[in-house]
């Protein structure tokens, strides 16, 4: 059943939004709370869970080098290296392994983003499912070709990426198999509005012509839903649960009682949209006699003619069409007609 997960929503032809909810390092320092984020997202709604999977020297240097620094004033800035920040927002690996133990038993599917071939063979006893290659890692085409050994779906997002790094990243994958899909990303934490530029989801769909979503790192919910009319099927973002203010990413995580409604608000997006077709729908259908036909409005008698005092375009629907109205002016009336009477051609005197 998991397996068939990925393979569908990484399927172009697959309509249905999924979500996927990210816990990144929002586990506020211990395994309880690791523990707690995945029962509310499981209890809220969750279609899967990703992790990412790494330790601070597996991505990074312990290095107080002017590159190795953490260069922000935001939230992030109290950390004054990178191996530092990452000590703090990784999830240690024996949490992973509990946690996937248990999301196993209960055939929850689950996913992470490796970060070093290490990750790859850790994630591999756990029996996980698919593999996200983040952004900053698009160009670590030896990490893809480990991932890709695995024969696993590949999902992966654009943050950081050119076009020219994407062919490169898809040519590589598509040498092994044809199970991927592309998260449209801005890799900034949490996105102004202004950078996100949606309207390329429909460029990536079009030029790759595979299963493209958005990987979400704003606050709200309004960014995801335009994605979605954008063609995205797959929505990835953070969550915390909700008492957490702590946690690394909490600043920019989505509430995990908000998730419900999020997710059902993204599927009826689907819905609103419909067909690309005019269609009056049977809802619609009920109320076809609300529109406008031609009635006698006062008493006319037979051979009397036809004006603008005695005939009237109203409601409801079921007389003659109101475009004969000008065709009818001055013609006579081929019999006695009284006020609230239908109309139909037969009733004037040389009418076409």
């Amino acid at each position: 059943m998991i397996d068939k997960f990925f393979k569908k929503i990484v399927n172009p032809k697959n309509k249905e939004v999924k979500v996927i909810v990210e816990m990144s390092g929002n586990h506020q320092g211990k395994f309880s709370g690791a523990k707690k984020f995945i029962d509310d997202a499981i209890k809220n709604g969750a279609d899967a869970i990703k992790f990412q999977v790494y330790k601070p020297e597996t991505i990074t240097l312990k290095s107080n080098k002017k590159d190795f620094l953490v260069k922000t004033t935001g939230v992030w800035g109290k950390y004054k290296t990178l191996h530092d920040l990452y000590k703090e927002a990784h999830t240690p690996w024996e949490w992973i392994s509990k946690l996937a133990g248990l999301l196993n038993k209960k055939k929850f599917p689950w996913f992470a983003s490796p970060f070093d071939a290490t990750s790859v063979d850790f994630l591999e006893k756990l029996n996980c499912q698919a593999y996200k290659i983040a952004s900053p890692e698009i160009t670590d085409i030896p990490l893809v070709e480990k991932v890709l050994t695995t024969k696993k779906p590949i999902i992966f997002s654009t943050g950081l990426a050119t076009f020219k790094d994407i062919d490169l990243l898809v040519k590589t994958i598509k040498k092994k198999h044809n199970k991927y899909a592309i998260l449209k990303c801005v890799s900034s934490y949490p996105n102004p509005l202004r950078d996100l530029n949606l309207h390329s989801i429909k460029l990536l769909r079009e030029k790759y012509k595979c299963s493209v979503g958005f990987s979400d790192h704003t606050i709200e919910d309004l960014a995801a839903k335009v994605a979605v009319t954008q063609g995205a099927t797959i929505i990835e973002k953070h969550f915390k649960v909700d008492s957490d203010n702590s946690s690394i990413d909490s600043h920019f995580s989505m509430k995990l009682s908000n998730l419900k409604k999020f997710k059902k608000d993204l599927n009826d997006i689907e819905i609103i949209l419909g067909k690309k077709k005019l269609i009056l729908t049977e809802s619609a259908k009920k109320n076809f006699s609300g529109r406008r036909s031609l009635y006698i409005a006062k008493k006319i008698a037979k051979g009397e003619k036809f004006t603008l005092d005695n005939l009237k375009s109203v409601r409801p629907g079921f007389s003659l069409h109101p475009k004969y109205l000008k065709s009818i002016l001055g013609k006579k009336s081929l019999k006695n007609l009284k006020a609230g009477d239908r109309i139909f051609k037969k009733n004037i005197k040389n009418i076409k």
